[in-house]
């Protein structure tokens, strides 16, 4: 489908209970926009939250970059794979990025991305894992580990050749997105493994670039998010085997 909104860049952003990192995001975001030359938006996706992150988007209605405020249709929490998708499907920019509320890697960096789709890629994905990448504040011990095992994991099993499927800072060609999207069944925390193989599985570009990383107070990743991540990947792999993703 063609686009004809005239917006070349949507910037998703899934949030739940956000209110005290998502006012920086946004600012931060919206300052980056307001200078490039090209048009844009912003879209907020409330997966449910119960504190002050809906009243923090509205306070931002008024500002130079547009900034929409959506939720699922019953404002329960349904995971931050469904807020992806929905703030995705409901985009109009020739290109789509999704990121994550607590800023972690900041929308500055978007520009290391435009060159790999001027060759061809159709999906650039954020990864901390490459030799020119920089992790500003890691994480614990623990999650580092449990992260490498995880990924091993994923590229046996799913997605080989790719360093780090989980950084939540991902561009996808807006009919790239229209195609993967709308094929996309993981609600949580396996949904960028499930976002690639169904990307390749089309024959989807991807490519990877370093990214800044700084590790940000007040994540919501648990030890039990690891292991849900890997009981996503065998239904992953069901489904490919299956054809469900054609």
């Amino acid at each position: 489908m063609p686009n004809n909104s005239g917006i070349r860049l949507s910037v998703i952003i899934p949030t739940y209970n956000e209110e005290s990192r998502l006012p920086r995001t946004l600012s931060h975001v919206i300052e980056y926009l307001g200078a490039q030359s090209y048009s844009s938006e912003i879209i907020v996706v409330n997966d449910g939250s119960t504190d002050g992150t809906e009243r923090i988007v509205r306070e931002r209605s008024s500002d130079p970059i547009p900034v929409r405020l959506i939720a699922h249709a019953d404002g329960a929490n349904h995971g931050k794979g469904a807020s992806v998708r929905k703030g995705m499907m409901e985009a109009r920019g020739e290109y789509r990025l999704f990121m994550d509320a607590d800023n972690s890697t900041t929308a500055d960096q978007i520009i290391r991305f435009w060159p790999l789709f001027d060759k061809g890629y159709n999906v650039v994905i954020g990864s901390r894992a490459l030799a020119n990448s920089v992790i500003g504040v890691r994480q614990a011990r623990y999650k580092e580990l449990a992260g490498r095992f995880g990924n091993w994991i994923i590229q046996t099993l799913a997605v080989p050749g790719i360093s780090d499927t989980q950084a939540g800072f991902k561009l996808f060609e807006g009919k790239a997105a229209e195609i993967i999207f709308p094929r996309q069944t993981i609600d949580r925390w396996g949904y960028d493994v499930e976002l690639l193989v169904i990307a390749r599985s089309h024959g989807c570009r991807i490519g990877e670039v370093p990214i800044t990383w700084i590790n940000a107070s007040g994540s919501k990743v648990t030890m039990k998010s690891y292991f849900q991540v890997l009981g996503d990947v065998l239904k992953i792999r069901r489904n490919l085997k299956s054809g469900l993703y054609k």
